[in-house]
């Protein structure tokens, strides 16, 4: 690629950074990524707490499992207290789908206790989604979802909570003005200057630009690379139970190693 095609390429790259908002997840996620402050802007509006203090921040963490569904974060967040916060974006319906939340949640809960540890010992967790639509169709603002005792009513205190917040309810209220701001791609129409200034950096600033123009790079290159993986997986999974070979030989023939071989043989052939 020559000089002019690289520069053409980069104005198409800084464009698109124009037109981003909140609700686009990569950009979402590189704003409150290592930022605990922005990060815990945004959980005491949604849940409307001022005494909860975030020590760590992290933007799309990918959580790895050969023997199911891998899945990609967009903040995980920690707080003083221990508990866990993945908060999502969506701009899809079907991506808000209470089944995913639930496997959200049950990806926290699989990544937390080590060997042995004390069931006790799992932290309360949240699963934000933060939805452009108005998924669930009551007209809240938010819907917030505990456990109970069906013959009840009582709580079912298992530390499990999913919350949807409704991107369509825009109105004057604290959460409402949030929900404003993450539509806005001009930060000085944003009503929370703290995400004002983030947002500014990543569009107006020559560093922060470089940074997403980067980040825009790799995501394709991930793309790419996930593709690859997840075409390595099938093709061991058909040779596993298509043929009786060695686990040396399935991973020879589908570049994987042979531990993760044997891990998909041992959902697989189950």
């Amino acid at each position: 690629m020559d000089n002019a095609d690289e520069s053409a390429r980069r104005q198409k790259l800084i464009a698109k950074i124009q037109e981003f908002c909140l609700f686009d997840d990569d950009f979402m996620s590189k704003v409150f990524e290592d930022d605990k402050e922005a990060t815990e802007l945004l959980l005491s509006i949604i849940l409307d707490r001022r005494d909860l203090t975030v020590i760590e921040s992290k933007g799309q963490v990918v959580v790895k499992n050969l023997q199911g569904r891998s899945v990609r974060l967009d903040i995980k967040a920690k707080d003083t207290c221990g508990r866990l916060y993945n908060i999502e974006v969506q701009r899809s319906d079907g991506g808000a789908d209470e089944r995913r939340a639930r496997y959200y949640s049950a990806i926290l809960d699989a990544n937390t206790l080590l060997p042995k540890q004390d069931f006790a010992a799992l932290p309360e967790t949240y699963v934000i989604f933060i939805t452009e639509h108005d998924v669930l169709g009551e007209n809240l603002p938010l819907y917030t979802i505990s456990r109970a005792v069906e013959q009840s009513g009582s709580r079912f205190a298992d530390g499990t909570h999913i919350i949807y917040v409704n991107g369509e309810r825009r109105d004057d209220t604290a959460l409402g003005r949030l929900m404003q701001d993450f539509f806005c791609k001009n930060p000085d129409d944003m009503h929370y200057q703290l995400l004002a200034d983030r947002t500014r950096y990543y569009k107006k600033a020559y560093e922060g630009v470089q940074k997403m123009c980067k980040i825009m790079d790799d995501i394709k290159k991930e793309g790419l690379a996930e593709g690859r993986e997840t075409a390595q997986l099938e093709f061991a999974t058909k040779l596993l139970r298509s043929e009786h070979m060695s686990y040396a030989k399935v991973a020879q023939l589908s570049s994987l190693s042979e531990e993760q071989v044997r891990q998909l043989a041992e959902t697989v052939l189950a």
